[in-house]
C-alpha cells in the first residue's frame, strides 16, 4: 500500500483526483496539503475562505497540512514554504504526492522538479483527460462546485459565484477551458463522491482584485 499526500487547491480538479485515487487498491491517502495566504484567511489563489477549506477537510475525513505563504509571495518564498513539507513527508515515508493538474507541461515540469531527489514521486491522476468530457462526469457523478475567481478579460465576470454545471460548461466561450486549466476560472468543490456530506455555501460579496474578479463564499 502506498501512501500518497495530494495537494488541495479546493477546486473540482482536486476533489476529482481525491475521488480517482481512493478508487485504486493501492494507495492510501492521508493528508491534505493546502497553500493559503494569512493575509487574507484564504487559499492561494482559488480564494476560498480557509473556513471552507477546514469544512471540506472534515466533510472528506482527511488532516489538511497548511502552506502559509506571505502577500506577496516570490518564487523563492514559496518553495522555502514547501520545504518544510516534504522533510514531513520523507521523515513519514510518503511514497508520493499528487496533483490535480491536467495538460500543461510546464506546471507538471515544476511539479517534478520540486520532487526531484525526494524520493517522493509526483502522480498525475487526471493528467491528458479530456478537459470538457472529465467536466462532463465529474458533474454526472454527482461533483458539485462553484467558480471562486475568474479573468474576467477571458469570462463573463457575472459568473463569478456560478454553479459548475452543464449550463455553466455549454455557455463558455470557445477560447475558455472546460476546466479553466488556462486560469480561466477557479472552482471550490461543495459535493460529490469524496464528500461525506455537501457543503451548504452561500454567494457573498463580488470584488476585483489584482485583474481576477472574486466572489466570497460562506458557509451558510
Amino acid at each position: 500500500m502506498r501512501t500518497i499526500w495530494l495537494w488541495w487547491s479546493t477546486g473540482k480538479d482536486s476533489a476529482w483526483a481525491l475521488h480517482l485515487l481512493r478508487g485504486a487498491s493501492d494507495v492510501r491517502v492521508e493528508r491534505l496539503i493546502t497553500t493559503t495566504t494569512p493575509t487574507f484567511d484564504r487559499v492561494a489563489i482559488h480564494g476560498t475562505r480557509t473556513s471552507v477549506l477546514d469544512a471540506q477537510a472534515l466533510a472528506v475525513g482527511l488532516p489538511v497540512r497548511r502552506v502559509e505563504l506571505p502577500y506577496p509571495c516570490t518564487n523563492e518564498q514559496y518553495e522555502a514554504a514547501v520545504r518544510p513539507v516534504l522533510d514531513e513527508a520523507r521523515q513519514a515515508e510518503v511514497h508520493a504526492m499528487a496533483f490535480g493538474d491536467l495538460f500543461l507541461a510546464d506546471v507538471r515540469a515544476y511539479r517534478e522538479a520540486l520532487l526531484s531527489g525526494t524520493g517522493i514521486e509526483p502522480v498525475f491522476p487526471l493528467w491528458g483527460q479530456g478537459t470538457r468530457a472529465l467536466a462532463d462526469v465529474m458533474i454526472a457523478a454527482g461533483l458539485e462546485a462553484r467558480i471562486t475567481c475568474l479573468d474576467p478579460e477571458r469570462l463573463d465576470r457575472a459568473r463569478a459565484g456560478a454553479r459548475y454545471d452543464g449550463a455553466f460548461l455549454d455557455g463558455l466561450p470557445d477560447s475558455v477551458d472546460p476546466c479553466g486549466e488556462r486560469g480561466e476560472f477557479h472552482t471550490v468543490a461543495t459535493a460529490g463522491p469524496v464528500f461525506e456530506h455537501a457543503l451548504d455555501v452561500r454567494p457573498g460579496r463580488v470584488v476585483e482584485r489584482e485583474g481576477f474578479v472574486y466572489a466570497d463564499l460562506e458557509l451558510a
